[in-house]
C-alpha cells in the first residue's frame, strides 16, 4: 500500500498494550497499525527508539483571547501546546470579553481556526445570566462542555448560590466541568488575611474545607437533578476520598502541579510563582493525588494553563493574580514521572488521551486505532534536559518548573497526519481544526 505517512519502528503504546509496530496514515486518519516493510509513503518518519503516544491531550488550558495579548494569546498558547507534545486542547471561556452567547462563540470559533496549531475544543462559560441558551449552546460544533465558577471568579461569571447551579444543571444534558470552592467560606474568611502577609497564606485562605465544601455542594446537586459533572483540579485527601463514591454522577480532574509541587516549599521559592486556585497543598494531599491515580479515581490530568505577566506575579500576595503557566511543560514533567515509576505510561496515556475523550466524548480521538484521527505523541523517555524559560513561547515567558530537570521529552507533534513540531521546532503554517464531540 502507499500511504501519506508512515510511522516505522516505533513502540506504540495502545489500549492494548504497547507494541512495535508501522502505523500507515492517509487522509489524516490511522489506516493501519499493521503496515509491512514493502508499503510506501509520501513521507516516512523512523521512529526508532522512540514511544508513539495517540496524541495527548491538555483539556484544561486558559489561552486568554480575547485579553491580553502581551500575556498570551491563542496563537502563542497553541504554538507552546505543540512544542510540549500536544496534540489537542480546550480552552476555557473566562476571557475578555467571556465566551458566553452565541455571537462570541461564532467569533472565537472562526478565530480559534485560523490560528490554531493543534486541534481545539472550546468551553462555554455558565452563568447565571445565559441559562435558557446553555442547552442549545452546549450542542453547538466545537464545545467540549460547559464550565462554570462555583466560586472564585470574576462577578458576571460566579454562580455560587445553589438556585442558580440547579437551573444551570437542569439545562442541558452533557456533563458540566466545574471549578469548585466555595464562595461563601471564602468571603468569610477573606477578613482574616490582609496584604503583605506570606504567599503561604493563599493555601490557608483558601482551605481544605473550601475546596471540600464546594464539592460536597456539587455533588448533592448532581444527584438530585442527574447531570453529571466533572470536577476540575481536585486537589484535597477529603475529596478525593469523597468522590470515590459518587462516580455514577462525578469524573475526576487532578493538575500536575498538585501531583509535582508541595507546599510550603513552593511558596517560600517561587512565591507568587506558585500562587494558583486551588492552592499547592501539604504533602498529604499530594500522596492522596497518587493514591486516588492509581486506584483509578482520576479521569483526566491537565495543566490548568492560566498565564499572567511576570510583572503582576512579582507583586506581594494577595495582589499577585492566581494562574500558572503549564501548557507547554504538562508532558515533559508527567514524562518523568513515568520515569520516576509514579506511573506507566500506559496509565498517563489513558489520563491524557482516552480519559479526556471519555469524559468530554471527543470523537476520533483519544487512541491509537485504524480509523482514528491521526494524532500522535512520539516521545523519547530516555531523553534527559532541563526545563528553562527560554524554550517557553508564551509571551509572559516564566514557568513555575524553570530549573526542572527531566527524563522523557517529546520529539514530536502530530496532527491529523500533519507534523507540527518535530525536534523543538514549530513546522509548517497553524493547521488546527474545531474538535468534534458526541451531542
Amino acid at each position: 500500500m502507499h500511504f501519506n505517512l508512515l510511522i516505522r519502528n516505533g513502540t506504540c503504546v495502545t489500549p492494548w498494550g504497547e507494541e512495535a509496530a508501522h502505523v500507515g496514515i492517509t487522509g489524516g486518519l490511522i489506516t493501519t497499525l499493521s503496515a509491512t516493510s514493502a508499503d510506501t509513503a509520501d513521507h516516512v518518519i523512523d521512529a526508532s527508539g522512540l514511544h508513539v503516544l495517540p496524541g495527548l491531550i491538555d483539556s484544561h488550558v486558559h489561552l486568554r483571547d480575547p485579553g491580553d495579548a502581551k500575556v498570551e494569546t491563542l496563537g502563542t498558547g497553541t504554538r507552546a501546546a505543540v512544542l510540549g507534545g500536544i496534540a489537542t486542547l480546550f480552552d476555557m471561556p473566562n476571557t475578555n470579553p467571556p465566551i458566553v452567547d452565541q455571537e462570541r462563540l461564532d467569533w472565537k470559533r472562526g478565530y480559534a481556526e485560523q490560528q490554531s496549531w493543534c486541534d481545539i475544543g472550546l468551553y462555554i462559560a455558565g452563568a447565571k445570566t445565559n441559562i435558557g441558551e446553555l442547552a442549545h449552546l452546549e450542542s453547538e460544533a466545537g464545545v467540549c462542555a460547559i464550565k462554570v465558577f462555583a466560586g472564585s471568579s470574576t462577578a458576571s461569571l460566579l454562580v455560587e448560590d445553589d438556585e442558580h447551579l440547579e437551573k444551570l444543571m437542569r439545562a442541558g444534558r452533557r456533563r458540566i466541568a466545574f471549578h469548585s470552592e466555595d464562595e461563601y467560606r471564602l468571603q468569610a474568611r477573606k477578613p482574616m488575611f490582609s496584604r503583605g502577609m506570606p504567599h503561604r497564606s493563599h493555601m490557608e485562605w483558601r482551605d481544605e474545607e473550601c475546596a471540600f465544601l464546594g464539592t460536597r455542594r456539587l455533588m448533592a446537586l448532581a444527584r438530585k437533578t442527574g447531570r453529571p459533572a466533572h470536577i476540575l483540579h481536585v486537589s484535597t485527601a477529603e475529596e478525593l476520598g469523597y468522590l470515590r463514591d459518587h462516580r455514577d454522577v462525578a469524573t475526576v480532574e487532578v493538575l500536575v502541579n498538585h501531583l509535582t509541587q508541595v507546599a510550603p516549599d513552593c511558596y517560600d521559592t517561587l512565591k507568587g510563582f506558585g500562587v494558583m486556585n486551588p492552592p499547592i497543598r501539604g504533602e498529604r494531599h499530594r500522596e492522596a493525588s497518587w493514591a486516588a491515580l492509581r486506584d483509578g479515581v482520576v479521569d483526566t490530568i491537565g495543566s490548568d494553563h492560566a498565564p499572567h505577566s511576570r510583572a503582576a506575579k512579582e507583586l506581594p500576595w494577595p495582589d499577585c493574580p492566581a494562574g500558572l503557566t503549564g501548557v507547554q511543560t504538562l508532558v515533559p514533567v508527567m514524562l518523568d514521572h513515568v520515569n520516576a515509576g509514579r506511573l506507566s505510561l500506559s496509565r498517563l496515556v489513558d489520563l491524557m488521551a482516552a480519559g479526556p475523550a471519555r469524559v468530554y466524548g471527543l470523537v476520533g480521538k483519544g487512541r491509537l486505532a485504524a480509523g482514528y484521527d491521526a494524532d500522535f505523541t512520539l516521545v523519547d523517555m530516555k531523553a534527559k534536559r532541563t526545563i528553562e524559560e527560554s524554550w517557553i513561547v508564551s509571551p509572559c515567558g516564566w514557568t513555575p518548573f524553570a530549573g526542572k530537570p527531566i527524563t522523557g521529552w517529546p520529539l514530536a507533534t502530530i496532527v491529523r497526519g500533519h507534523t507540527v513540531m518535530r525536534d523543538d521546532e514549530v513546522l509548517g503554517a497553524p493547521i488546527g481544526r474545531l474538535a468534534r464531540f458526541a451531542s
